[in-house]
């Protein structure tokens, strides 16, 4: 409304941010220019205005409106952006870098990354930038892959493949996702943290800590270059110093930074501990592990909860500065403990990683052998330690690696080794170290009576498991031969367990009928249809005639491509495999990872126009055929009105049929770029 304004003597408008409410907001004068002009004529007011006394306006806008419109430009911006990666990206470069792959025709294989297997049935697509396992039906485009590899968000894998191939990222598309948000933030969080841990450690409060690590060996250079800190005793110094950066409570108990206590209010989780930060593989800060220095605290490691960037299954201590190494050294050195991985970087010893604080999962395995094949076990040599390594090797082998055991002598830990015997001595023994093998023949000799046959009995049945996980026949018959001259029994017996575990396992199954297969025409259609987007403007609309079409195994392929062209003329692969079930997404990724000869685009026009005729034969004939058919079951029926009018058409058809029919397309469309 219009009225008098005390505080000023021009004219002003307040616009308001609440909406759809009005209230006095804020006041911005205005300009006797062509803005004031503008802002006149979207009041719908005459220009120019009459003299008047000061005023305020209020306007009352529309937020939704102009919420959704930002919001389909945010969308445009990403997808454009995301093709713009697309097109610079190299999927068999990157996914290379990760699995070992070998070219097979028009594409590469290897074994897949995302499950166990010991034969590859993981496939990548050059020419269409795409991926297909058919072990696990893991599937997708460069992006899915480095989210599920990575376990990153959308957002984090589109950043990464453009600073990759060095195309600039739009901060703006980072505000875009949630889920990357919230994990930028923790990591932010975590930094701070540490910030704050490493100067408790240097601090007066530190001294505690700072006397275990002296103890221990470890220099402050050293404990520098590893960023640990420490957690003082009160029960909330983190906290308030995180509270005083600007993070908000919520945050902090998002990150596992504080606990919620019992009578109210928070807690810090690491108190009086000593701190290890635990980085990704890619070196980002997802959480901590903070030993007691104090007897009687327990538990002796405690480890960040689950956290959106924290997740301790897929994590290994120190692999985000060992993975050269172990890439150089072609072996991997697990050990238990984190001040085990310090204590042999000190020495030089670099390819040495650890588990955070969990037994060793599969998911861990499948990242060290991302850099390696061969794994050197050395837990500690007590009883709780030798018991890790075996359950430990039984994961180790059901994922394929090459698995040795080093138990080191004067029952010292490694770091201990190393500093009182020497890094030489350890690295000796490394390459000394035993096939798991020998090192459970020895633990089966510990734990039976080798001397009598029930005992060697219950020694090989304590090895045989470990046996049946090699997947080479050679060398499982040889390691067979080498354990029993080890445990001083027959070969022959060791062959016969074999033969009888294999005959246990096997079951009679009754094999559901094979799909029919697809008919050479079809799979031309398929595959074609895919790869040239133009081709689709004149074949796919042929389809809607198709008299065979229901018959035919890629019916819902073809219908829904049909359906995707008339909404997106320009569909791409993940989102035809979207509409699809298991069955037909498994159906399409035959026909795109087949070996077959490429095709330059007149030939590929060529050979879908011969197929769409050859399947336009096919459904007259077999609509030729129904109509016979039905001609003599109306004759026997004695409907001769019936059979002659079905005569009609089938005259009318055959006639059709003697006709030439279209084999080329009147268009083939423009040539694609």
């Amino acid at each position: 409304m219009w009225g008098k304004s005390p505080k000023t003597t021009e004219r002003s408008t307040t616009f308001w941010s609440a909406w759809p409410s009005c209230a006095t907001a804020s006041t911005r004068p205005l300009e006797d220019s062509s803005r004031s002009s503008l802002a006149h004529d979207r009041l719908h007011l005459p220009v120019p205005l009459p003299p008047l006394p000061p005023v305020s306006l209020t306007i009352c806008l529309p937020a939704p409106k102009r919420n959704v419109h930002c919001a389909k430009l945010r969308n445009m911006d990403l997808s454009s952006f995301k093709e713009q990666v697309r097109s610079a990206s190299n999927i068999v470069e990157i996914i290379g870098e990760r699995v070992p792959l070998k070219r097979v025709g028009s594409r590469y294989v290897g074994r897949c990354p995302f499950h166990s297997e010991k034969t590859p049935s993981f496939s990548v697509n050059p020419n269409m930038q795409i991926y297909k396992c058919f072990g696990c039906g893991a599937s997708g485009d460069v992006f899915k892959f480095i989210q599920e590899y990575d376990h990153v968000t959308f957002i984090e894998a589109l950043k990464w493949v453009a600073e990759r191939y060095g195309i600039p990222f739009p901060r703006r598309l980072e505000a875009t996702d949630p889920d990357t948000s919230l994990r930028q933030a923790l990591y932010r969080v975590n930094e701070a943290a540490l910030r704050h841990f490493r100067s408790q450690l240097r601090s007066s409060q530190g001294a505690a800590a700072r006397a275990y690590l002296q103890q221990r060996g470890v220099t402050m250079d050293l404990a520098e270059e590893f960023g640990l800190g420490f957690a003082s005793a009160s029960p909330q110094s983190l906290a308030l110093a995180l509270q005083g950066e600007g993070f908000s409570l919520e945050l902090l108990s998002q990150a596992g930074l504080v606990l919620q206590r019992a009578q109210g209010g928070l807690l810090d989780r690491f108190r009086g501990r000593l701190i290890f930060p635990i980085h990704s593989e890619s070196g980002q800060l997802a959480g901590f592990a903070g030993r007691a220095l104090s007897a009687g605290d327990e538990p002796k490691y405690l480890n960040s909860p689950e956290t959106a960037v924290y997740r301790k299954s897929n994590l290994l201590y120190n692999l985000n500065r060992s993975k050269d190494a172990i890439r150089q050294s072609d072996r991997v050195i697990l050990v238990e403990g984190y001040m085990d991985v310090i204590g042999l970087w000190s020495a030089g010893i670099r390819e040495t990683v650890a588990s955070c604080g969990t037994a060793l999962t599969a998911q861990q395995v499948k990242i060290m052998r991302r850099w390696c094949q061969t794994v050197v076990v050395n837990f500690d040599p007590d009883t709780a330690g030798q018991n890790a390594a075996e359950r430990t090797l039984q994961t180790l082998l059901d994922e394929g690696m090459r698995v040795r055991v080093l138990v080191l002598d004067r029952d010292l830990d490694p770091d201990e080794y190393v500093r009182t015997v020497g890094s030489e001595s350890y690295l000796r023994l490394v390459k000394q170290a035993p096939n798991y093998y020998i090192w459970l023949a020895d633990r089966a000799k510990q734990r039976f009576d080798s001397r009598t046959a029930e005992g060697r009995q219950q020694a090989l049945q304590f090895l045989l498991p470990a046996l049946h996980r090699i997947p080479d026949k050679i060398e499982r018959a040889g390691v067979a031969g080498d354990l029993a001259s080890y445990l001083g029994v027959e070969p022959g017996l060791i062959l016969e367990n074999f033969k009888k575990a294999a005959l246990d396992r096997r079951r009679i199954t009754i094999s559901p009928p094979a799909p029919a297969a697809l008919l050479p025409a079809e799979r031309i259609l398929l595959r074609n249809l895919i790869h040239y987007p133009a081709i689709r403007s004149w074949a796919l609309p042929r389809l809607r005639s198709l008299a065979l079409l229901p018959k035919l195994r890629s019916s819902n392929l073809l219908l829904a491509m049909l359906s995707l062209w008339e909404h997106d003329p320009d569909f791409d692969y993940a989102q035809l495999e979207a509409q699809l079930t298991p069955t037909d997404a498994t159906l399409l990724s035959e026909v795109i990872f087949a070996d077959e000869l490429a095709e330059d685009f007149e030939q590929a026009q060529e050979n879908t126009a011969a197929s769409l005729a050859t399947l336009e034969a096919e459904s007259r004939s077999a609509s030729l055929d129904l109509l016979r058919q039905q001609i003599r079951e109306a004759q026997q029926k004695g409907d001769m009105q019936q059979a002659l009018a079905l005569l009609e058409q089938l005259d009318r058809l055959q006639k059709a049929a003697r006709t030439p029919g279209q084999v080329r397309p009147a268009s083939l469309g423009p040539k694609p770029t």
